[in-house]
C-alpha cells in the first residue's frame, strides 16, 4: 500500500489573494492544504490526485476569533484547540464549545482547523453538525469578492459543498447565543477519538422555564449533516419534561434512513440516534437552567450594588 505523497506542485502563498489568484488559476486541480489532517492521508492513499497543492498555514491572516453585531467570526484556519481554549467560544457559542474536545485527540487538534474541517464536510465530524444546528454562515472569497453561504447551502453531498473552485472558505460565523442557552454533543463512538457513529447537536434556550429556542442536528445518519427540523418546532413554547423529549425523539428519527456498514446497521443508528436526543435535550435544559440562575444571580448581585451606591450617594447629599 502506498504511504508517500503522489507527486505534486506545492505552492505557499503569503497572502489570501495570492491563495485566491492560485485558486483561479488551477480550479478544480488544486486542493487546499490547512490542517492536512484529512488531505495528507489521502492522498497517500491514493483517494486524492491534486495536480497543485496550495498550501495556506502561513496565512495568519485567516485566524483568530471575533465578535461583532451577535455574531462570533472565527477565522478558517483556527486550530481547533485555540477555539476550544477561546473564553469567547465557550461564553457566545456553548454549542460549538461542547464539540470540539471530541474531534480526534490533542494531537489532531492541534493542526486541525475550525475552517479545514468544514470544508472537508464528512458527514460523521461534529463541526458540520455544530454549524448546521446554528444557522452558520461561510465566508468564501475569489477574484469577484466575498460571498455568504448559509450552513443550509452549503453541504452539499458526502465530502462535497458548495464552494467554488475558485473560492477559498475565509471565515465561519456563528450566531451568539441568548440568555438562557445551554447545549451538549452527544456521540457514540467504537473508541474516543474515533469519528461518530451518530452524533447529536443540541442547543436549547430558557425563557421563563419556557423552550423559547431549539436547535438539533445529527451527525452520521446521512452523507450530509441531518437537521431535526420537526422536533425543533414541537419543542417551542413548551417546557422541558421527559415525556416531551420521549416526543422529540420520535419526532426527529421519523423517516430518517440511515446507512449500513461496518460500524452498525440502520436500525441501530436508529436507535441509538433517538437515545442521543434524550440525552442531548435533557443535558441542554440543565445546561440551560444553570445559565439561566447564573445569569439571575449576577443581575441581582449587580442591582443590589448599584441599590448600595445609590443610598450612599443620598447619605453623602444631606445636610
Amino acid at each position: 500500500m502506498p504511504v508517500k505523497l503522489p507527486h505534486v506542485e506545492y505552492e505557499v502563498p503569503a497572502t489570501v489573494a495570492e491563495a485566491v489568484e492560485l485558486l483561479a488559476e488551477h480550479q478544480d486541480e488544486a486542493s487546499v492544504l490547512a490542517g492536512g489532517q484529512s488531505l495528507i492521508p489521502l492522498m497517500a492513499l491514493r483517494l486524492a490526485r491534486p495536480a497543485v497543492l496550495i498550501d495556506i498555514n502561513g496565512l495568519s491572516e485567516m485566524s483568530g476569533v471575533s465578535v461583532s453585531a451577535g455574531q462570533v467570526s472565527i477565522g478558517a484556519m483556527t486550530r481547533e484547540y485555540v477555539a476550544e481554549e477561546s473564553e469567547t467560544v465557550a461564553g457566545a457559542v456553548p454549542l460549538l464549545a461542547a464539540a470540539l474536545p471530541l474531534i480526534g485527540h490533542e494531537a489532531i487538534r492541534s493542526r486541525g482547523t475550525i475552517g479545514g474541517s468544514l470544508a472537508h464536510a464528512d458527514p460523521a465530524a461534529e463541526l458540520p453538525a455544530v454549524a448546521l444546528a446554528l444557522d452558520a454562515e461561510f465566508v468564501v472569497r475569489s477574484r469577484s469578492g466575498d460571498r455568504v453561504v448559509p450552513a443550509a447551502q452549503w453541504f452539499a453531498g458526502y465530502l462535497a459543498t458548495s464552494r467554488r473552485p475558485d473560492e477559498i472558505l475565509v471565515e465561519v460565523r456563528f450566531p451568539a447565543a441568548g440568555p438562557g442557552t445551554g447545549a451538549a454533543f452527544q456521540e457514540v463512538a467504537r473508541r474516543h477519538g474515533d469519528f461518530a457513529i451518530v452524533g447529536l447537536a443540541a442547543s436549547l434556550t430558557l425563557a421563563d422555564g419556557a423552550i423559547s429556542d431549539a436547535r438539533l442536528a445529527f451527525a452520521g445518519l446521512a452523507d450530509v449533516p441531518v437537521r431535526a427540523a420537526d422536533a425543533e418546532d414541537l419543542l417551542v413554547g413548551q417546557e422541558p419534561s421527559a415525556e416531551l423529549f420521549e416526543e422529540a425523539a420520535r419526532r426527529a428519527t421519523d423517516g430518517i434512513d440511515p446507512p449500513s456498514d461496518l460500524n452498525g446497521s440502520p436500525e441501530y443508528r436508529k436507535k441509538v440516534a433517538v437515545t442521543l436526543v434524550r440525552r442531548g435535550l435533557r443535558a441542554a435544559a440543565d445546561s440551560a437552567h444553570q445559565n439561566s440562575a447564573h445569569q439571575n444571580s449576577a443581575h441581582q448581585k449587580s442591582a443590589h450594588q448599584d441599590s448600595a451606591r445609590e443610598n450612599s450617594a443620598h447619605a453623602h447629599e444631606r445636610p
